[in-house]
């Protein structure tokens, strides 16, 4: 059984590797993955890990400060919407997609005859975001762009497809997804960009403006547009794949713009103008700016008029991206605070020895436990979901359809506000210095504030939500997996945890019949409160079945996590709790925090409070 770790042998969440760092991703990949897949898979994200643990985490602090620079105009006066990269960004791509981020998952990687789940980009990506949140956005956007294109071009674009999912550096393009207008912000029927079939030129032509592009320089971008005289709203919206470079030329690679000396000239690019760039707070490693279409040339995806729900399938898969990216943000806040309070001194003693620290980490961890088991529960549900696709199932698994579509939007949702508090606190943890430039918090807590926001808000996504629920059913999966999982929940140590979750689950079932009869104004209204709801109770019993699991295999770590989670989520104690005597976070520091095992057969009087 493996021993605690000592945070205090570490000077900072840096210079180390995090994969070996991270039990808990280490604990979920192991669940999801076939056990094939997690003996390859293992090496190499040990691997990764060390990789993003130094040199990508070093990059990422020098790109924070110099940060991409956009020159939309040569010395002629001629556009060729040149964005500059600091050398280290670059290094940091070469890296990150010649280990197979984007790759593995879709084409089969070497030494397999097939390709790596979804769940193996969601861990690398994870990792990643150690480093670099707004890295991440890129990289997500490269996926989701390939995922599209394997599901709904016709064959066309598979030199672009090819290129999205290169492990050879030389030989690949990124991905992004060109969505917001600015009258129209989350409401992607208003729409105003348009397009025309140019037979002369043989392709599209798209006319409009973009409003917040990042990854402005992608050399594949997915745009939506109306073509003449399809219908208003979202109906009437095409897919279209916008390249940076001229397509007559063909797929303009990295390798390609490599080899001119500067920027590629204004005749080897699409007519497209690349405005300004946006002054954000954080995520400085991708570039995020405005576009101008003007006949500029495009090709259709798929079918016309189907751009919508072909983007919703890319959205899925940039909206779990995003709830990974939350979570490695988190895991490298918590990290940096763990070390922190091992090796800051105060009145004679470190300060992980004082209770209100305890405290304050036990449920940092708890928090992120919580938020990764959740993410790859559904990342395991959407790798099915895309296996099944590939084999050419003859009829899609409408349980796990449905049950996608109603996880995703909470998983973004939810995750996405605790990487904001979490960054908020690993912060005040560092005191001072957790304010300053220099410190890292610093940059996590810029980065996190736009978690919430990118792939739709927490407004936006809660009303999804309300609609999985009206439209799809999506409590019929969503209840039978609950009541599954605590059905198999039979140990000892869980049973009044257990009892609180099953009391629960039923007035949430009591909640949403209740909501089904609302009207549609008061529906919205409680749809946050809603999604939150949801979260914690299948959380909840999700962490119950893990513990269950890892008692049965003789650890009782993970069930002090689940029954933490519990107590903070779903329980309401009298008083606030302060006259219960409950002394958990004490005697479970060491368990929790520094990840030692404990014994099954202790668990249960592990946590005794005062009578």
């Amino acid at each position: 059984m493996e021993t605690g770790i000592e945070y205090g042998e570490f000077d900072e969440g840096r210079h180390v590797n995090y994969w070996e760092l991270d039990r808990t991703l280490q604990r979920e990949l192991r669940r999801v993955y076939d056990d094939d897949e997690f003996e390859w898979a293992e090496p190499r994200l040990a691997e990764f890990g060390e990789l993003i643990g130094h040199t990508v985490a070093d990059n990422a602090d020098y790109v924070d400060d110099h940060g991409p620079e956009l020159e939309t105009y040569d010395k002629y006066g001629d556009v060729h919407n040149a964005v500059r990269y600091p050398a280290e960004q670059l290094e940091n791509d070469e890296l990150a997609y010649g280990a197979g981020i984007v790759a593995d998952a879709f084409e089969a990687p070497p030494g397999r005859d097939e390709p790596m789940p979804i769940s193996h980009f969601l861990g690398m990506l994870q990792l990643l975001c150690y480093a670099d949140a707004g890295f991440g956005c890129p990289v997500a956007m490269t996926a989701g762009s390939a995922l599209v294109l394997e599901r709904f071009d016709d064959g066309d674009l598979e030199p672009y497809y090819r290129a999205l999912t290169s492990r050879d550096y030389d030989d690949l393009i990124e991905g992004a997804m060109f969505l917001t207008e600015e009258q129209g912000g989350s409401d992607v029927g208003a729409n105003e960009t348009t397009a025309r079939y140019d037979d002369e030129a043989d392709c599209w032509r798209l006319t409009g403006e973009k409003w917040f592009c990042s990854n402005i320089d992608a050399e594949g971008t997915l745009a939506l547009a109306r073509t003449e005289d399809a219908p208003s709203g979202t109906d009437g919206l095409s897919m279209f794949l916008v390249p940076h470079g001229d397509p007559d030329e063909g797929v303009l690679t990295k390798g390609d713009r490599r080899e001119f000396e500067g920027p590629p000239p204004g005749d080897a690019l699409n007519d497209q103008l690349y405005r300004r760039l946006k002054d954000k707070l954080g995520t400085t490693a991708v570039p995020t700016g405005e576009v101008e279409f003007d006949e500029t040339k495009a090709a259709l995806v798929g079918e016309e008029e189907a751009g919508f729900r072909q983007m919703t399938e890319m959205l899925n898969l940039e909206r779990l991206a995003n709830a990974a990216a939350s979570c490695g943000l988190m895991g490298r806040a918590l990290l940096e605070s763990k070390v922190q309070a091992a090796t800051r001194e105060a009145f004679g003693t470190t300060i992980d020895e004082f209770p209100l620290m305890r405290e304050d980490l036990v449920d940092m961890t708890v928090d992120y436990e919580a938020a990764t088991a959740y993410v790859h529960e559904v990342g395991r549900l959407f790798s099915a979901r895309e296996r099944a696709r590939r084999s050419d199932a003859t009829t899609e698994d409408e349980e796990t359809y449905r049950l996608l579509r109603l996880l995703i939007p909470i998983a973004k949702l939810r995750t996405g506000r605790m990487a904001v508090d979490t960054a908020s606190y690993a912060m005040e943890i560092q005191g001072g210095n957790g304010y300053v430039d220099d410190f890292v918090t610093n940059r996590l807590l810029r980065d996190a504030q736009v978690l919430p926001i990118w792939e739709g808000t927490e407004n936006v996504l809660s009303l999804d939500v309300v609609r999985a629920l009206e439209r799809e059913e999506a409590h019929e999966p969503f209840t039978g997996t609950v009541e599954r999982r605590l059905e198999a929940v039979t140990h000892p140590a869980l049973a009044d945890a257990a009892e609180t979750v099953a009391a629960e689950y039923e007035d949430l079932t009591g909640a949403l019949l209740a909501l089904a009869g609302e009207d549609s104004e008061y529906a919205q209204l409680s749809a946050k409160r809603l999604a939150h709801y949801l979260f914690e109770v299948f959380t909840a019993a999700l962490l119950l079945e893990e513990a269950q699991a890892d008692l049965e295999d003789g650890d009782g770590r993970t069930a002090m996590v689940a029954r933490r989670f519990v107590t903070n989520e779903l329980e309401t104690p009298d008083a606030r709790g302060i006259a219960d005597g409950d002394r958990f976070v004490l005697e479970a520091f060491e368990p929790i925090v520094h990840h030692a095992p404990v014994d099954p057969e202790t668990v249960a009087e592990a946590v005794p409070a005062d009578d």
